[in-house]
């Protein structure tokens, strides 16, 4: 597991309000979270989904395929 250099910014008793992350820290969290993804990639992931759910296998490339 990767450690994530942070800094948790507190208040006067203690409680944790916000975490501060470098910055390249934070845009691959985006990156793995699906963020950065656009109109038409979310679609596209909204379609696969879809096809998984109903069970339609043709809508796929085998990976040897590719």
């Amino acid at each position: 597991m990767k450690a994530i250099s942070k800094r948790i910014v507190v208040d006067e008793h203690g409680t944790p309000l916000e975490v501060i992350l470098p910055w390249s820290v934070f845009c691959e969290i985006a990156e793995t979270l699906g963020w950065d993804l656009d109109a038409e990639a979310e679609a596209d992931l909204r379609e696969t989904r879809r096809d998984i759910e109903i069970g339609q296998p043709e809508a796929f490339l085998p990976l040897s395929s590719l």
